[in-house]
């Protein structure tokens, strides 16, 4: 990593950590009712709706009220798009989506995943991009961190049966906290040049004609526009990454500028980082989030460096032909292949880094372009279970499952019953952790596995041997982590990929989120214990790094063989060959 990159990555490092810590508070403040500026429009949404804010919930009735919401949401976002032609807000007249890519999309948008097997500046209408899944952009974030602020009250609260209302909490993360920062945020976006219009696309003449595949003269373009800035402010912040155009953020209309690639970069980590703070303050110890963030970052620096050396190390074999890939005045070096000339290296390393830290998915360069081990940090980040920063609420909820799980091997050690943050982890919890570690990795391998043996999985490979393999597992990986990312390569808009990428999606987005709030109910009718000589303390160094080493440990034994076959494999190739 040469010293620009460097200075690039710390500082985009630096100005995520200054602007999450007064958010994190803010949140906080927010969550325990004590930031109400919007109070009149917040109890009006509540009469509307039929909801009794001050009603608490125990775990199971507050899963239910969460399963049903987005059952709803995904029964809706998959007639709009079957019946958009019928539908106003279409100008470029698009027709419906086929049933299978329509159940896909309306389970990826619901469980906050926003895998797209479709091109949507010519798949989906303006009505569809905006009510459909606009909307599950707000919504699906702020269910992730319903669910988180429910888990941190099982901590707060003492013999208690309940852990908050699903739809107060619904409520405030959108209106207190979503909505007010993609409104600044889409501002800023217009700003930079992004599109935000219903007018339809629009046909300029080329500048240079040319031919076409048909071999007759091509001399128009059609530039397809839209409510573009709206769904790209909310789907970086709410860690949604659905692209409005097919190339996703490394369109110039999805991302104009520089300035703007810096701003969505911070968006994609802002509130995950920020919620570490909000979880310290409502725990009453900052130190306890300050400890979970550097955990978080402390796997993301050097998995970070790797990716951005890797990929500024560029390609062995044009090395042997004589091209200079070394950075320059004139050139950024290094490997260019599938990246932005506007962003280069650094930054684009930087974003693949960043968007699989997240449960995020967007992307400003293709993936499948990456060295070998530039490829394998996104793989590997992912497969860590999107814990390193996360998605909104599941990123930090994860973490707080892996932090269980530390305090357990911790107890195992020194012969005690662990507890973290007064509360003693007993079987039961240790058993609904386990299961919410270890559901994602079941479901990566049994795709992977079914796809790589069936003529229908490998139809969809666009390069044979050891690449192909990692664009299927890198598929499931993002389905399965509802990341929503891909490497590209791989034609993933069959009824096989939808289906089983569907299936996979709704399964690790709920069968995660119904054990978290198992133990957030079990949780919360403890009684606190206090410290005593034998505690592990859980906000120092010593176990920030115990907690990082145990999310490392869990994602190589359950994915090392898989990487060995993929990405650590064809590395060797290339350099051995």
């Amino acid at each position: 990593m040469n010293f620009n990159n460097f200075t690039q990555c710390a500082v985009y490092l630096g100005v995520l950590l200054l602007a999450a810590w007064p958010l994190g508070l803010y949140m906080a403040r927010v969550y325990e009712g004590r930031s109400s500026w919007l109070g009149s429009l917040e109890r009006f949404i509540y009469r509307l709706c039929g909801v009794n804010e001050k009603e608490e919930m125990a775990w199971k009735t507050y899963a239910i009220a969460t399963m049903m919401f987005s059952g709803v949401g995904l029964l809706a976002v998959f007639l709009l798009q079957r019946f958009q032609n019928h539908l106003p807000f279409n100008p470029m007249a698009m027709g419906p989506v086929s049933p299978d890519s329509s159940f896909n999309t309306a389970i990826s948008f619901v469980s906050n995943t926003n895998w797209q097997g479709y091109g949507g500046e010519y798949t989906m209408s303006y009505l569809t991009q905006m009510l459909a899944l606009t909307v599950q952009n707000f919504v699906s974030a702020a269910t992730g961190m319903a669910v988180l602020v429910a888990l941190i009250r099982g901590f707060v609260r003492k013999k208690a049966e309940g852990i908050g209302n699903f739809w107060v909490d619904m409520v405030r993360s959108t209106l207190y906290i979503l909505l007010p920062l993609s409104t600044i945020f889409a501002l800023f976006l217009v700003w930079q040049g992004m599109p935000q219009t219903f007018h339809p696309s629009v046909t300029v003449p080329l500048v240079q004609a040319m031919n076409g595949p048909d071999g007759k003269p091509v001399t128009e373009q059609v530039l397809a526009t839209g409510p573009v800035a709206s769904q790209v402010a909310i789907k970086m912040l709410g860690t949604n990454g659905g692209g409005y155009f097919n190339a996703n953020s490394a369109h110039p209309y999805e991302n104009p500028t520089p300035f703007s690639n810096f701003v969505e970069l911070e968006a994609i980590l802002l509130i995950a980082a920020a919620l570490c703070f909000t979880f310290g303050s409502m725990v009453g110890n900052p130190r306890e989030g300050r400890a979970l963030l550097a955990a978080m970052t402390l796997i993301f620096v050097p998995l970070l460096w790797l990716c951005v050396s890797s990929e500024q190390a560029g390609n062995p074999a044009f090395t042997k032909a004589g091209v200079d890939q070394s950075a320059s005045m004139l050139q950024p070096g290094g490997n260019m292949e599938g990246k932005e000339v506007r962003f280069g290296v650094a930054q684009s390393a930087l974003w693949a880094t960043a968007t699989t830290a997240a449960s995020n998915g967007s992307v400003n360069s293709m993936h499948d372009s990456f060295t070998p081990l530039g490829g394998l940090v996104p793989l590997v980040m992912m497969k860590f279970g999107e814990v390193v920063y996360g998605g909104v609420g599941s990123g930090l909820y994860g973490m707080l499952i892996f932090a269980l799980i530390a305090v357990f091997i911790a107890g195992l050690m020194v012969g005690r019953t662990p507890e973290y943050l007064g509360k003693k982890i007993e079987a039961y919890e240790v058993k609904m952790a386990s299961i919410a570690a270890l559901i994602m990795g079941f479901f990566v391998l049994l795709g992977t596995a079914v796809a790589v043996v069936t003529a229908a999985g490998k139809a969809g490979i666009a390069n044979p041997g050891a690449h192909g393999f990692s664009e299927i597992l890198y598929a499931f990986t993002s389905a399965a982590n509802n990341n929503g990312s891909a490497f590209a390569g791989l034609s993933a808009n069959t009824s096989f990929y939808n289906s089983l990428l569907g299936i996979t999606m709704f399964f690790t987005r709920f069968w995660v989120i119904i054990p978290i709030l198992a133990i957030a109910g079990s949780l919360a009718k403890k009684k606190v214990v206090p410290a005593g000589p034998g505690t592990l303390p859980t906000d120092t160094p010593l176990f920030v790094v115990f907690l990082a080493s145990v999310v490392i440990i869990v994602g190589a034994l359950c994915f090392f063989p898989a990487l060995s076959l993929g990405p650590i494999v064809e590395h060797f190739t290339m350099w051995g060959g």
